[in-house]
Formats: structure tokens, C-alpha cells, sequence
């Protein structure tokens, strides 16, 4: 495979649904749920991104955390999922803040620092839940940087989110970063940034956002992105 990104100095990834499958914290509730849990995970996920947009248009910030109980809230409603006493969302939150690895992103990681990458996460996510999902999946050695959203006040794909970035990584400039995400709408606002982008395409959707979206690459995993990256 050609290294298309032969020049980049640094790689940032998106964490959720890139790094983290989104779908795993409901996947070990499943039986407590009942048939229409992997709806519901899917719900829960829209609302989440849903509700990141609508607060940051209306200028109404609150932490992922809070967006995301705020989601899955919907999501149970929805789905009429009976919770008396709240036992089962509280063990859906705490599931999420623990979220697992996609399999291919330690050795991935681990081989990006051995070709003398910088590496960094850039997320929606707010630090504690950045922190308790980087401790799980034992990547905390292999990450040059963590970075919130939080310290712009504001979600992606504002500009905003992305700078940060550029700014936390001593000044790596935006055409040499390769910015990894598994959602369209975000490679599609780091794009627009100036990163070059990487879209992950792990379930195989159609291309969207062509009016900025021209990603270096598309892979369906992050497997061989060592691969195309770096010298």
C-alpha cells in the first residue's frame, strides 16, 4: 500500500467510534435490554451527535457527559425500556466511560510511535470520560495528547475544535497532520480545517460531503494505516 501521507508528522484520531466502539457499552446490557437493544444503541448514538450540534448552534454548552446521559434518557424513552430506580442507565453510563478498543488499535498505535509519529486523540468526549476510556484500553503510553473539546467550549466540527490540536501539538501544522475519524461529518469538518484526512470507513457507507470531503484514504480499519503514514 502507498504511503499517501509519507510527509505527515503527526496522526489524531477521533475517539468515538474510531479508537471506541460506541456500541459495546449497550452490547453488554443487551439481555437487560431486550430485543431492540442494538436500536437502541444506534438511537442513543444519533441523539448523542444530534444533541452536540443543537448545543453548539444555540450556544448552549454542556459536557459530553451530560449530552450523552441526556441521549441515552431519549433513547430508553423511546425504546419504553423499564428502569425502575435508574439501576439499568446507571450501569449503561458507567459502561460507556469504558468502552471497548477496537482490536487492530494498540499494535497500530504502537506502530505509529515506532516510525516516530505523534499521536493524539481529539474528541467531543470530556476529559474524565477521554481518561477513564484511554486507562481501559491500556493506550495511554502510546498517546502523545488528549484532547477535549471542552477547552474550546464548543463541539466539533467547529474550527475551533480542530486548532486545538495544532496548538496542544507544539505547532505541527495542519497539512501535516493525518487526522483519522470514523464519522463523515467529522473528517468532513477537519477537512474544511486543513488536515489531511483519513475517513474509517469501518461500515462501509456512502461517500458524503464531496463539496470538501477528498480523503487521502479510506480504510475499513485502522489497521494498515501505518502503513500509508510517515516516511
Amino acid at each position: 500500500m502507498p504511503a499517501v501521507l509519507a510527509d505527515a508528522r503527526a496522526c489524531v484520531f477521533d475517539a468515538y467510534g474510531t479508537l471506541f466502539d460506541v456500541h459495546s457499552a449497550v452490547a453488554r446490557h443487551a439481555s437487560a435490554i431486550g430485543s431492540r437493544a442494538t436500536e437502541l444503541s444506534q438511537m442513543w448514538r444519533t441523539k448523542q451527535l444530534e444533541y452536540t450540534w443543537i448545543r453548539s448552534l444555540a450556544g448552549r454548552h454542556a459536557d459530553f457527559w451530560t449530552v450523552t446521559g441526556d441521549a441515552l434518557d431519549f433513547a430508553m424513552a423511546s425504546f419504553g425500556v423499564a428502569d425502575p430506580g435508574g439501576a439499568l442507565r446507571a450501569r449503561l453510563m458507567e459502561a460507556y466511560l469504558s468502552l471497548d478498543a477496537y482490536p487492530e488499535v494498540p499494535e497500530m498505535l504502537r506502530r505509529l510511535k515506532a516510525k516516530g509519529l505523534r499521536t493524539a486523540i481529539l474528541s467531543n468526549g470530556s476529559p474524565d470520560m477521554l481518561d477513564r476510556a484511554v486507562r481501559s484500553a491500556g493506550i495511554g503510553e502510546l498517546l502523545d495528547g488528549v484532547f477535549s473539546v471542552e477547552e474550546a467550549g464548543i463541539y466539533k466540527p467547529d474550527p475551533r475544535v480542530y486548532r486545538l490540536a495544532v496548538d496542544r501539538l507544539g505547532g505541527v501544522p495542519a497539512e501535516r497532520v493525518a487526522f483519522l475519524s470514523s464519522n463523515a461529518w467529522d473528517a468532513a469538518g477537519a477537512a474544511s480545517f486543513g488536515f489531511r484526512v483519513v475517513w474509517v470507513n469501518r461500515t462501509k457507507q456512502p461517500a458524503e460531503y464531496g463539496w470538501v470531503l477528498r480523503p487521502a484514504a479510506v480504510l475499513d480499519s485502522l489497521a494498515t494505516l501505518p502503513e500509508i503514514v510517515g516516511a
